[in-house]
Parts: C-alpha cells; structure tokens; sequence
C-alpha cells in the first residue's frame, strides 16, 4: 500500500530508525515543519526506543524491560509513525519499501530521506559467530537472562563436576563498553543467582572476559582503564588482554594463543557492522561500513538523503568520524533536525560540530567509571552520576518514575531467577480417558 500524499505544497521527509539519531530529529523537526513546509513519517521495526545504557540492569532484574524503552507514539509531536521493518530504498523513484510483522507493504515516497538505521552485532569478525549471544537489543537482553538462569537450572542438576564447571562458565568477548558493562553487571547478577541455588558453590562459576587489546576499554583514559580492571580480578573475572576468540564452537570458545575454554554461554560485543539495509545501498562508505557524510549530515552526490547516529560518518572539524556512541547519535539528530528545517526554508544548513563531554561505565555492585569533561571519577559517585545522567536522557517522567521506583525496590529485593519464556507453549497432549462400561 502507499501512503497519502502530503498536503499542498508541503515537503515529505522520511526518517528511517527508531533510535538516537531518528527519535530525537523526529521529536525535533515535526513541530517545526509540520503544516509549514513539510510533513515528517518516522519508520521503525520496532514501535518503541530503547535506552540501550539501561540494558544491562534490565537483563540482570534490577529494572523491568519495559521500563528501559519508551513507546514511540507518545514522544512524537506532529510526526507521522510507520512501524514497519525497511527492506531497500529506491534512490531513482524516491521511494522506501518496508514491511510490517504482519506482512503489510508499504511504498514510502520520499523528498528528503534521513538514513538512522543504526549498526548491528559485528558477528562476521569471529569465526562460529552462529553459537554465540549478542547484546544489542531488548530481544538480546531477555536472551542473555534467561541463558544465564537456565545455566544454574542446568549445572544445579549435573552430577558431572566437568559438565557443571562449563555450565558456570560465562565468556563475554569484547573489552569495549558493552562487554566491559556486561561482565559488570554479570557479576553482581550471579552472585545474587547463587543465593536461590544452595547446592552451588561460588568457586565453581566463572566469568572470563577477553579483550584482544592490551587493556579494556580503549576508548577510555588509562587510569580508569586499570581500575576498571583491578576491581574485575578483585571479583574473580578471568580476564584475559592480549588474547581473542579465534573461533566459537558449540561448547565454547577456542582462543588466539591455542588454549580453549569450556563454556555453555558465550556473548559476542566485539565491535559493530552496518546494518544489512545499509550495506545493500549504493551510496558512498567509509571503511567501517557507514555511510560518508559531509559536515552537514548529507550523503554527496544524492540529493536530499542525509545520514544520522551509528550508520553514519559524520566527520569532525579534523575530518575523523564522530564516534558511534549514544550521546553523539543524540545530538547529531537534533542537528540534523535543524538543519533539514533550514533547508526546507531555503536556508543554508550548518556543519555538526561537538566536543566529547564524556564516556562513562556502570560496573556492576554500585561502582562505575566516568571521565567528565576531562576529570576522572570512579566507584560510587561514578556509579551514581551515571544512573543520574540516563535517567534524565529518558524521556518522559512517566518512564523516569518507573526507573526510580525500580531502583527503589532493587534497593531492599536482591533479583529473582525467573526466565522470561520466548517460546511459544508447547501443545499439551490430550488423551482420550477410556468410556465408561
């Protein structure tokens, strides 16, 4: 089916990704635009955003999943909402295909087209890829949960010391932000696991982070760096620089150095690749795969497309790529947002230009590190002006107040080991009782 078409005289912009870099140009540019110069359709697979930081807490209990998203109907203000999954662009007709989960078609003619699509689990790097979990979406979130708790289930029944050391064994490959956040998060999630598993015993459960680096977190300042891993090895991760995944097989991981490690559960956070639809599409890319902009956010040589957030290379004032990280795909929207507005006025658009105000990391037990604006903090207050930050990135206060409340709750309850089931329920077995004589 095709979408109406726009009123009078009006412009139509498409948005493509329910992300950063889309809700947050969406949130911007429909109340500017609307009615005056163009009419604003956002598209996305999924019909709510995600506050990935928050990820992690939701995986381990200490917040509810729906509780780290935010629908996204409610955050759009004169902007049209499509949820459908893209499946290509059509860049001479000017037209985006998508397709709903019910199987609808959807023929989105476009004037100026605004790629947010974001980037995917890099799962090619890493030979046997296929064995491994990721930890990118709500879907991957659930999945680490329930692997994990199933691994209890699993090694609280095993009889077989051998089969009971892999069941426990949890390997995270990746030393950046998302693996480093994620065996932080591990460790205080199943040391409360091991409360409601009595016949277990806490020397008998691993975690083992590689990183292939000579130190976690490069994007990182050193000293954060260090105590990041200090207080891991205080904890007992088996963490392993200078050494990678060189292949994943069904029942572990066989490293770089030759050794191999025994593991029922392996999370791939090595690194991200273009999203697929971004790949297919004929426009100009960098060498990680996103697609090159100019300082404005616009693609050259295709008029009226522009690109946003982890898809795209938006280069600096020194001509290097912007980093693929939240705060950045934010502003980035919110700039492109203007600039699209002054274009539609017969304006000039202006160059994307932000300096860095800081990376931080929850580390699990109520520490974390941050390096704000140049200055160091780490443990508590790190952990803290962390949670202070993303709680105020979430929109809303309907969702703010959840979180809170969750955290509340998280204060006096340690999480519980229920499975969220993904599974459709089996069909039950119906036998016919003989008749009665």
């Amino acid at each position: 089916m095709e979408r109406g078409s726009p009123g009078k005289g009006l412009k139509r912009v498409l948005i493509l990704g329910g992300g950063f870099g889309g809700v947050y140009a969406s949130r911007r540019l429909g109340p500017a635009v609307k009615g005056r110069t163009a009419e604003v359709t956002l598209v996305s697979r999924d019909n709510y955003f995600v506050m990935t930081p928050l990820l992690f807490e939701a995986a381990s209990g200490v917040i509810e999943f729906r509780h780290a998203v935010n629908p996204i109907r409610p955050l759009l203000c004169c902007t049209d909402f499509v949820n459908a999954t893209v499946e290509r662009v059509d860049f001479e007709r000017r037209e985006v295909y998508a397709e709903s989960r019910a199987g609808d078609m959807y023929t989105l003619p476009y004037d100026h087209l605004v790629l947010a699509l974001g980037a995917v689990t890099n799962t090619a790097r890493t030979p046997g890829s296929e064995h491994a979990l990721t930890f990118k979406t709500v879907h991957d979130a659930v999945r680490v949960r329930n692997r994990v708790i199933e691994a209890f289930e699993r090694a609280d029944a095993e009889t077989d010391p051998a089969r009971r050391w892999a069941q426990l064994t949890f390997v995270v490959i990746g030393g950046g932000l998302v693996g480093t956040e994620l065996v932080g998060e591990l460790t205080e999630f199943t040391g409360h696991l091991l409360r409601s598993y009595p016949r277990l015993r806490r020397d008998e459960l691993r975690l083992v982070q590689l990183q292939s680096g000579q130190r976690l977190l490069p994007e990182m300042a050193d000293g954060l760096a260090a105590y990041t891993e200090k207080t891991f090895r205080r904890r007992g991760v088996d963490l392993r620089t200078g050494v990678g995944a060189a292949e994943i097989t069904p029942g572990g991981v066989r490293l770089t150095d030759g050794t191999e490690v025994e593991a029922a559960t392996v999370v791939l956070a090595a690194g991200l690749a273009p999203n697929p639809v971004i790949a297919a599409l004929d426009l100009p890319k960098d060498k990680a795969g996103r697609v090159v902009t100019d300082a404005c956010m616009r693609v050259p040589g295709h008029d009226g497309v522009w690109a946003v957030g982890d898809c795209a290379a938006v280069p600096d004032a020194d001509g290097n790529p912007y980093p693929t990280l939240a705060q950045h795909a934010l502003r980035e929207g919110k700039h492109l947002a203007d600039n699209l507005a002054a274009v539609l006025a017969g304006k000039e658009p202006r160059p994307f230009v932000y300096k860095t105000r800081g990376t931080m990391a929850a580390l699990g037990h109520r520490r974390g590190i941050a390096n704000l604006m140049g200055l160091k903090v780490w443990g508590f207050a790190a952990w803290w002006v962390w949670r202070t930050y993303y709680l105020l990135q979430m929109p809303r206060w309907e969702r703010r107040l959840r979180i809170m409340a969750d955290w509340t709750v998280g204060l006096l309850f340690r999480p519980d080991a229920a499975k969220i089931d993904l599974a459709p329920e089996p069909a039950a077995c119906v036998h016919e009782s003989p008749a009665p004589v």
